[in-house]
């Protein structure tokens, strides 16, 4: 008489395959193309470590250990995280596995008092994680020198005269990134001022009002002018996307463009009289 198989397997030895836990989806509230997506996938900053952005019963987002590998006794009650729907909650669900935020496991952050041996062990790999990619170059140390006595004039948030509108930049033009989805699923890191294409021009233009308002007084304000590019270009900046991706229009968003409408009124705080230098030069005082 034949012995019975395993629990793992079928009466006739073939493998018993187990159903998958399901993965709830959402829409992000700020994703421009309404994609459905369980969890933001990221890296910290600070350690390079990859994390998932969830999303609370508020709305607010909280950075996750992107994997349930944390058995729950071992993780303090009030750090225990479980995911029900999709909506992230600060609790235990009553199973034997939970999640835990990426602050608590952040080898750049303190280490919170009288961590589990599992914990530590954790907080260790990643830490070896985070100095292998130091040593890598992919994560460069924070620098501790001091600032040089040059320094950049540039405006935090310039003015952008493009199809002859103008817009309020939400960073420096140099800063200014791609809001295309790449193909890893993240977003675009390539810049719009890209290397091989025609750069626009800084200009002294008046500080017209909108239509309908009062005329401003005889003022002048730096404005980054782009109306000399080609039609195709214009258009390659306002939809921000870089060339590759202006190329590629069936590419999905994953940010909404950033820019303002510019109302001298409002912005009158961003209204520079003078053009922007490459550096500015301090003087040492006697």
């Amino acid at each position: 008489m034949r012995s019975s198989p395993p629990g793992g397997r079928h009466w006739d030895g073939s493998p018993r395959r187990t159903a998958r836990p399901r993965r709830w989806l959402r829409v992000a509230a700020d994703s421009p193309s309404l994609l459905l997506r369980s969890a933001q996938c990221d890296r910290c900053r600070h350690c390079g470590n990859p994390l998932e952005w969830c999303c609370r019963a508020n709305g607010r987002p909280v950075p996750l250990h992107p994997a349930e590998n944390c058995p729950a006794p071992v993780v303090p009650a009030d750090e225990r995280w479980h995911l029900s729907c999709g909506i992230a909650h600060p609790a235990g669900d009553g199973s034997a596995w939970c999640r835990i935020t990426h602050q608590s496991l952040c080898p750049a952050h303190t280490a919170p008092p009288d961590p589990t041996p599992q914990l530590r062990d954790l907080r260790r790999r990643l830490a070896l994680r985070t100095r292998r990619l130091k040593d890598a170059g992919a994560l460069p140390p924070p620098s501790a020198e001091p600032a040089p006595p040059t320094t950049a004039c540039r405006p935090a948030r310039p003015v952008v005269r493009l199809l002859y509108v103008r817009y309020l930049a939400p960073c420096p033009v140099e800063d200014l990134r791609c809001v295309a989805q790449a193909r890893n699923r993240h977003r675009c890191t390539h810049p719009l001022l890209a290397p091989d294409t025609p750069p626009g021009t800084w200009a002294l233009l008046p500080a017209a009002p909108a239509t309908g308002q009062l005329p401003l007084p005889d003022t002048v304000m730096a404005v980054y002018d782009l109306t000399r590019l080609p039609y195709s270009e214009q258009l390659r900046w306002r939809a921000q996307r870089c060339p590759d991706h202006a190329a590629a229009p069936a590419a999905a968003d994953t940010a909404c463009t950033q820019w303002e409408p510019f109302d001298p009124l409002l912005h009158h705080q961003y209204i520079h009289p003078r053009l922007p230098t490459t550096a500015r030069h301090h003087r040492a005082r006697p």
